[in-house]
């Protein structure tokens, strides 16, 4: 499996650049308007999307019916899908981080005058990484399913699903007098890394169903 991921390194690396562009601009029109924690938060998520790139590079050299006749199983290939975005996802958070921390002292909207201002960084940090995985984990089936062109098409309603969800739950909690605290947002993101695991398991187990299903 540890080709698999090189090899969508390898491949993503001619489109590193541009990304990098982007990031940039999008630091010079987020941070000053919305802050550096909303600009961490879209660093992982723009990050995370470029899991679709490594896709499209597979469907236009028919790379999966080439992987088929080797060692190689689709269980591997699944798995190998999940650990490089895994990788994106990393890369985005700690990327928006230093970005977003050198941006936020030009723009006058970050200090590091204590601990708590670094705890918030850190805490931006954990959240970027967990919604990049869990928006970029859903993205993963319909790729498999549909091929990277289509699946573009249908990245909005898996952004949308779990906004709805956590919505829903919100709602709902304030329906029972349930209120949403500071301490309890908190506790909630000390656990985050474990539901987003098990989230991640569910999804390659759907992902790898749709995919061993279909004739390639």
């Amino acid at each position: 499996m540890k080709s698999l991921v090189l090899k969508d390194l390898y491949n993503i690396g001619h489109n590193a650049k541009s990304m990098v562009f982007v990031l940039l601009i999008l630091a010079f029109s987020l941070i000053p308007s919305a802050g550096v924690e909303a600009y961490i938060v879209m660093s992982g998520i723009l990050c995370s999307m470029m899991i679709i790139t490594t896709f499209s590079f597979d469907d236009h050299s028919n790379w999966l019916k080439y992987a088929m006749i080797t060692p190689v199983t689709k269980k591997d290939v699944v798995a190998g899908k999940f650990v490089v975005l895994l990788i994106f996802s990393a890369i985005g958070a700690v990327t928006g981080m230093i970005t977003g921390s050198i941006g936020g002292l030009i723009a006058h909207k970050v200090i590091f005058a204590s601990a708590r201002d670094i705890f918030k960084l850190l805490y931006a940090g954990l959240a970027s990484f967990v919604v990049a995985e869990f928006a970029g984990s859903m993205s993963i089936p319909l790729l498999f399913q549909f091929g990277a062109e289509k699946a573009r098409l249908l990245m909005l309603i898996s952004c949308m699903i779990p906004a709805g969800v956590f919505y829903a739950v919100y709602k709902l909690f304030s329906l029972l007098g349930v209120s949403v605290t500071d301490h309890s947002i908190i506790i909630l993101s000390y656990f985050s890394p474990i539901l987003v695991l098990a989230w991640n398991l569910v999804m390659y187990k759907v992902s790898y169903v749709l995919f061993a299903r279909k004739d390639l």
